[in-house]
Order: structure tokens, then C-alpha cells, then sequence
């Protein structure tokens, strides 16, 4: 434990650095210079951080099954950190209205919203932590779509008292105001209003997103989140992901069939010279019939869309896997007397599915993002 500390120092103190200086002069320089060096920036870290390099690409490799030899998971982990760092730019490009990196984006599938909204009852565009997903919403706003996503940012609910035995607690109201400041406001700059954050006790999130509806807006929600407390947990259904089971919130479905709403899938693509970007939208997509059916065959899209392009997926951790259901983890292989099977969240636990085990070596990733239980 006390040598892991300094390590992980030096890693919030770069992560910080690069967030808060480097990223800025990135998305100053011309495109192409700009999210190269970035790309030599995720390769540093995955060259560095060879623990983090050894869950993901074991991970991949664990969930994916034989889809994968194992130099091309090393290949989606190495992108997964290059994808990472050209996510961080394309947050300070969300200056003058987005333009830098408006620019960069393309939006398929915009007569869909267009058509969605011409109906005058708002739009529910459902995706998942796919790519630079933050800053593609905000891409939508600025692009005419008037945006409001249903979301938690994650700083905020890892704020806790550790001292109290809180096991939340993980960043204190000096990270929660640096990441506010270079994270949250650039991309609520250009959003309609704040995030809908679903916290528990919270019965008003679902007015909230139905108001925004009702003013014809465009309502996003990210539908693969992890569960993160109890009611979450009492409220998730399983259903088919990723060749599993895994336990997700079927919200969105409530939402599109009480509103009447338009549901559309949209996935955000980085093209292989890293800087320019492809959203890709869907036709509305039918939401009649039972809950688990429905939901079903989202899950289904976004799926295909990670077996497509896994290193765009941003919850290959062991923690998210293990929330979403997809991995469990242990204790111990062989629990002896008095010791449970099972623990929860603990990233110096094995880990399996299936038949399969392996041991978690790296900590939780310290990349923001949110979180979307509904």
C-alpha cells in the first residue's frame, strides 16, 4: 500500500497537469498537430501505467472471449488510452460555441433529430460511455440541437467521508472544484441546462426530463451505466450484453413510453487520423411492449457497437465490469472459514467469468466520467 501511494500521486499530478495545461495548448495548435501529440501522450501513459495495461487488455480478453488474440486486445488497450487523451482536447475545444471542434464532427443521421423534433414532443437519444460521448452531446447543442443530458458526474459521487468509513469517499472539495472548472463547465457551456443528476431520493429527475420533452429539446442518457448504490440496484433488470448478463436501469424506456418521445440510438466514432469524428444516429426506434424486451434490443445496438470498436468503450475497468454484472469479483480463489465468497469493489480482488479467473492488480481509473443511472 504505502508504495502504491506515491504512484498514484504522480499519476493525479500528470492527469491534472495534462487537464489543466497541456490539453489547452493542444486544442489551440492546428487539428492534425494537436491530437497527434495528444495520441504520443496516451501511448506515454500506456507505456507507464503497465498494471492499468494489464487489467484492460486482460478484461477485453475476458469479456470478448476468443474474439480477440491477445495482441489485439494489447492494440484496444493502447487505443483506449490514445482515444483517452484525444478526449481530454476535444473538451478544450468547446470554446466560441464549440466551433474548434464542431468543425471536426459530423453528424449522420441529423435529419432523424431533425424529423424527431419537427413532432414537437423532444427527442430521447440514447447511447453509452462510447468515445468522447461528453463532448459529442455538447457538439449536438451547438450544432442546433437544443441538448440536456440525464447524468451524475462521477467526482461528485465519489465525495464522501472516509473518515467516517464511507466507501465513496475518493475526492475532496479541492478535486471536485478543479474538475468542475475544467471539465463540467466547458461542456455545460454548451448544453441547454445543467445535468438531470438522479441521485436517490430525487423523484423529481423524471419531471425534470419530461419538462425538457415537453420544451422540445433533446433528452441524452447513457443507458450501459454501472450501478452505483442500492436503488439502483433494486431498480436494474438483467438483460443480454456482450455475450452475458448484465444488470442495467431500463429508465430510458419508462421515459420514451410515458412522454410518447421518439427514442434514437447515436454512437460517436473517432476516425483513424484521431481528430475528426462521425456521429452516427439512428432512426427512432420502436418502443412498444414489455420493459425487458425493449431494453433488450438497445442493449443489443450498443453491443454491436463495442464488439465494432472496443477501445471506444470507456468501462473496460474490473470495478464498472463488476457493477454492470459482466465479471464478479473474489475474496479469495479457495475462501476459508469465516471469509466471504464474495467482496464488493475491491481492486486487489481476483476476478472471473465463467470459467475463467484472473487478479486484479491496478486501482480504479481516475479519467472523469459520468455517470447515467436511468
Amino acid at each position: 500500500m504505502g508504495d502504491k501511494r506515491p504512484a498514484k500521486l504522480l499519476r493525479n499530478l500528470e492527469g491534472a497537469a495534462y487537464w489543466a495545461a497541456a490539453a489547452p495548448v493542444l486544442a489551440r495548435l492546428p487539428a492534425a498537430l494537436g491530437y497527434r501529440i495528444a495520441c504520443w501522450h496516451g501511448d506515454l501513459l500506456f507505456r507507464c501505467q503497465a498494471g492499468k495495461c494489464t487489467e484492460l487488455a486482460r478484461n477485453v480478453r475476458l469479456v470478448l472471449g476468443n474474439e480477440l488474440s491477445p495482441a489485439a486486445a494489447q492494440q484496444v488497450t493502447r487505443d483506449w488510452f490514445r482515444l483517452a487523451s484525444c478526449s481530454t482536447v476535444d473538451v478544450k475545444r468547446l470554446r466560441r460555441g464549440a466551433r474548434p471542434l464542431r468543425q471536426l464532427v459530423e453528424i449522420r443521421g441529423r435529419e432523424h433529430l431533425e424529423a424527431a423534433l419537427a413532432a414537437g414532443k423532444g427527442a430521447i437519444l440514447c447511447s453509452a460511455h462510447f468515445g468522447s460521448f461528453t463532448s459529442g452531446i455538447s457538439v449536438l447543442h451547438a450544432s442546433g440541437f437544443p441538448t440536456t443530458h440525464i447524468g451524475r458526474w462521477n467526482w461528485n459521487y465519489m465525495a464522501g467521508d472516509s473518515t467516517a468509513g464511507d466507501s465513496t469517499a475518493g475526492v475532496s472539495s479541492a478535486g471536485r472544484w478543479f474538475w468542475d472548472r475544467v471539465y463540467a463547465r466547458p461542456v455545460l457551456r454548451n448544453r441547454q441546462r445543467p445535468n438531470i443528476e438522479p441521485w436517490p431520493g430525487r423523484p423529481q429527475v423524471a419531471a425534470l426530463a419530461a419538462a425538457a420533452l415537453r420544451a422540445n429539446e433533446v433528452v441524452t442518457i447513457l443507458i450501459d451505466a454501472p450501478l452505483i448504490n442500492d436503488s439502483d440496484r433494486a431498480r436494474a433488470i438483467e438483460v443480454p450484453f456482450l455475450g452475458g448478463r448484465a444488470r442495467l436501469l431500463p429508465g430510458a424506456v419508462t421515459l420514451a413510453q410515458l412522454t410518447g418521445a421518439p427514442l434514437l440510438m447515436g454512437f460517436l466514432y473517432r476516425a483513424a487520423d484521431y481528430r475528426h469524428q462521425v456521429w452516427e444516429i439512428s432512426a427512432p426506434i420502436p418502443v412498444e411492449g414489455d420493459t425487458a424486451t425493449v431494453f433488450g434490443r438497445w442493449t443489443a445496438e450498443v453491443s454491436a457497437a463495442i464488439r465494432r470498436s472496443p477501445a471506444h468503450w470507456d468501462l473496460w475497468d474490473t470495478i464498472s465490469l463488476a457493477d454492470l454484472g459482466l465479471i464478479q469479483l473474489q475474496e479469495d480463489r479457495s475462501p476459508g472459514p469465516g471469509r466471504s465468497a464474495s467482496a464488493p469493489r475491491s481492486p486487489d480482488a481476483p476476478i472471473t467469468h465463467g470459467t475463467v479467473s484472473a487478479r486484479e492488480t491496478a486501482p480504479v481509473p481516475e479519467r472523469p466520467k459520468e455517470w447515467i443511472p436511468e
